[in-house]
């Protein structure tokens, strides 16, 4: 009896599965991005297409010209380091056309919203100042957390004084938010 695509009694199936390299779709990050980091993305793109791929082109070129292009190391390099850069244009197109970009202060600067410093303290009274950017904008070493993490998730919409659960990686934390501001 010949058993159908993926039958649970199929070896075959199941190893075809396991070594797919489908991989399910990350969470869409929010389209919110500072003054600043929209500036940073147009530079980037501005310098990714007027410099760095005109260049790559050029010396892409110069590798090809050289004759045989299955053994010649730099035309394979340029064309693998011009497909990068085609990607990171095609992600900054798409990404600069759809992100909204936040350049004031909210109406209710009492309360944490986009773009907010923040100064919490945590149970074994540590403190630590957060700014609330967006995914583009990540930057852990200055405190710039996306708007999507669990601590940032948790601040929105709070007061100073207001403590907050959140789930780290190391376990649950208890946060207090002591100071907000805009810059």
């Amino acid at each position: 009896m010949a058993r159908g695509w993926g039958s649970e009694n199929d070896p075959d199936a199941e190893r075809e599965a396991l070594m797919s390299r489908y991989r399910p779709p990350s969470a869409k990050s929010s389209p919110y991005i500072t003054a600043e980091g929209h500036a940073r993305l147009k530079g980037e793109f501005d310098q990714l297409w007027r410099v760095r791929r005109p260049e790559v082109v050029r010396a892409l070129s110069a590798a090809a010209a050289e004759g045989d292009r299955s053994e010649n190391a730099e035309y394979i390099y340029r064309k693998k380091e011009l497909r990068e850069i085609d990607a990171r244009l095609k992600y900054l197109t798409l990404r600069l056309e759809e992100i909204k970009v936040v350049d004031r202060a909210p109406g209710d600067a009492s309360r944490v919203f986009f773009a907010a410093w923040v100064d919490v303290v945590n149970e074994n009274n540590e403190s630590k100042t957060y700014r609330i950017v967006g995914a583009d904008e990540v930057d852990t070493s200055r405190g710039w957390i996306s708007m999507d993490s669990p601590v940032a998730r948790a601040l929105l919409g709070k007061k100073e004084g207001d403590v907050v659960q959140v789930m780290l990686p190391g376990g649950e934390s208890e946060l207090e938010l002591l100071a907000i501001r805009y810059d």
